[in-house]
């Protein structure tokens, strides 16, 4: 009996200098835990190749490709060196890709983050009766 998938989508995808899937990419490179949630990042267009949005996580990618990658605290930019052939350790991960720029944090500006600062803690006395009578229009 046959199988429903069609015999090679992506030519010589474990050989190097292959193709690849970007969601199984990701998955070998440790960018996320699960391939699903791989699949999940570029559905949901957080991923770019040659800055280009990708929202297919069967898009292929070769060694020579960037990815940007938008995680949830950090921003990644990788250089494709190489297809994996298996999810690893950390170090044989860490041979699929070039790290071209350390990983950016994305802070939200001041102004987008609304209430008292983490390091104020609660409001005193004080702010609490000022809150107060601008409420009541004092």
């Amino acid at each position: 009996m046959k199988s429903g998938r069609a015999p090679g989508n992506i030519p010589d995808a474990g050989s190097p200098g292959g193709r690849q899937r970007l969601d199984k990419y990701l998955w070998f490179a440790r960018v996320t835990k699960t391939r699903t949630l791989a699949a999940k990042l570029v559905s949901s267009g957080q991923v770019r190749i040659n800055a280009e949005r990708v929202t297919s996580p069967s898009k292929a990618v070769a060694p020579g490709d960037v990815l940007t990658i938008t995680l949830e605290r950090a921003i990644r930019v990788l250089k494709v060196l190489q297809p994996g052939s298996r999810r690893g350790p950390y170090e044989e991960a860490r041979l699929l890709y070039e790290e071209i720029v350390e990983e950016t944090t994305a802070a939200p500006s001041p102004e987008t983050v609304s209430g008292p600062r983490p390091d104020q803690g609660r409001p005193g006395k004080r702010l609490r009766r000022q809150g107060a009578d601008m409420k009541r229009g004092m």
